[in-house]
């Protein structure tokens, strides 16, 4: 075994976002977070990943809440902490792609509500799909973390990724992130990957993954090996299963070896004893679903992130389906393959999840075939890693649902601004909108119908 680097090492928290994302299908609400930010602020992270994701879908859909002002108190109450978010490159924190406009327009946004770095993905590695929100990051002057979507292919290599992390430097990326979202990168492919990317660019590099095969806290140990920069990690009560490794025992074990976190252990103690109320409440009501705690070894062959597993338990659950659980994951890499093998990641993780779940529940496989899969087929998302099946790309034609748009919203901002009318407050308002139509609408006419019955008083608090 090669001598471990001594350098220090940061930690990225992923409790606000990404661990609750994965365990909880993104249904921590704010008033969950608030009673213990105060003590993450003093904690010495590298950064706290807090937004974006499908936090701000959740937000809208489920929780009655709105992200931008989320993202506004989480500020205000770590006034000493780097935020974080996640985003989706050309497709933002929506399905779709949307114009120049609406993502420079949003970066800004997202930048004046509170955040400081921001790691960019495309969900089939295509850098043209990243190349507006880098330079409007970068514009905006703040981090810009160029992500690659790491996954297990005929066409995906040591070499593609270095190729693809070599672009993203040329772009200006201030920093390289292994997007490992289903967890399947060995401990043995996390030290050659890194050393490879430690050679070919001169940027940090940082790894993501996930415990859902049991492999990241050795990934993670032979990464630091290597010479990684950053990792991400949950608070424990929100590790393991489908979620990130833990904080405390990473830290614990990177001490002892003489690595440096700048982690104060006594804070995370307390920080630990708030979430695991917050667990056991989800445990309670059913949020929580244990499946999603446990090792799958078999996510070694289907290669589904801890995210999409939750949501896909969740979309069967409301179907009554649950017992077919283990049919639609063998059902995943058949369909992923179909399409030219895109990494399971938002957004293609949800479309080749819900393909695999109709394909499953209907009992014909592509009898139906989603909109958004029929724009993928034909190029609407950008260019497929590998080859799309044959088969499928005639049975999307003689269904004759093929189209390179996926719906009709507004092409500006202007547009959106008039479809909403007064229902728009702020700037932020028309973005929701352009995310998520039908749910900011809903949301907005809540909003409404809710200062309207408030008191005088209230109404004059609230403006405060």
């Amino acid at each position: 075994m090669a001598e471990v680097q001594k350098k220090p090492v940061k930690i990225v928290e992923t409790v606000l976002r990404d661990a609750h994302q994965s365990l909880l299908a993104t249904r921590m609400t704010t008033d969950q977070m608030l009673p213990i930010v105060d003590k993450m602020d003093k904690v010495g992270y590298y950064a706290v990943e807090c937004w974006g994701g499908a936090t701000f879908d959740s937000c809208l859909r489920y929780l009655n809440e709105d992200p931008w002002e989320r993202l506004k108190i989480i500020r205000n109450r770590m006034p000493n902490s780097k935020l974080q978010m996640l985003l989706r490159g050309r497709n933002l924190l929506g399905y779709q792609p949307y114009s120049d406009e609406i993502i420079r327009n949003f970066i800004r946004c997202c930048v004046k509500n509170g955040i400081d770095i921001i790691r960019i993905f495309d969900a089939l590695n295509d850098i043209e799909n990243i190349k507006v929100a880098v330079d409007e990051t970068i514009r905006q002057g703040v981090h810009a973390s160029g992500a690659i979507c790491y996954t297990i292919s005929p066409v995906h290599t040591l070499d593609s990724y270095v190729t693809l992390a070599k672009q993203m430097e040329a772009l200006g990326v201030h920093s390289i992130c292994i997007k490992d979202m289903a967890g399947i990168l060995s401990p043995q492919q996390a030290f050659n990957l890194v050393t490879a990317l430690k050679k070919a660019v001169n940027l940090p590099i940082v790894l993501h993954t996930h415990c859902t095969t049991g492999l990241a806290f050795m990934t993670c140990i032979k990464a630091v090996e290597a010479g990684v920069d950053v990792i991400d990690t949950a608070i424990s009560s929100f590790s393991g299963g489908s979620s990130q490794p833990a904080t405390e025992t990473l830290v614990y074990a990177l001490e002892e070896l003489g690595i440096h976190t700048g982690i104060d252990q006594s804070v995370l103690k307390k920080i630990n004893e708030h979430f695991t109320s917050v667990r056991q409440e989800a445990l309670t009501d059913g949020t929580l679903n244990p499946i999603v705690l446990t090792t799958d070894t078999n996510a070694l062959l289907y290669q589904i992130p801890g995210g999409m597993l939750s949501n896909l338990i969740s979309q069967l659950k409301t179907q009554h389906a649950e017992h077919r659980f283990y049919e639609v994951l063998q059902e995943v890499p058949k369909v992923r393959k179909e399409l030219g093998y895109p990494p399971l990641v938002t957004p293609m993780s949800q479309m080749v999840g819900a393909q695999a779940v109709t394909n499953i529940l209907t009992g014909s496989r592509y009898h139906i075939i989603g909109k958004e899969i029929c724009a993928y087929v034909n190029g609407a998302y950008g260019t497929a890693p590998g080859n799309i099946d044959e088969t499928l790309k005639n049975l999307v034609q003689e269904k004759q649902q093929a189209s390179n748009t996926i719906s009709e919203l507004p092409k500006s901002m202007s547009a959106a601004a008039k479809e909403l009318g007064e229902l728009a407050e702020k700037e932020e308002d028309i973005l929701s909108y352009l995310a998520f139509p039908q749910t900011a609408i809903s949301f907005f006419k809540n909003r409404k119908k809710e200062k309207e019955h408030c008191c005088p008083y209230m109404i004059t608090q609230l403006s405060e």
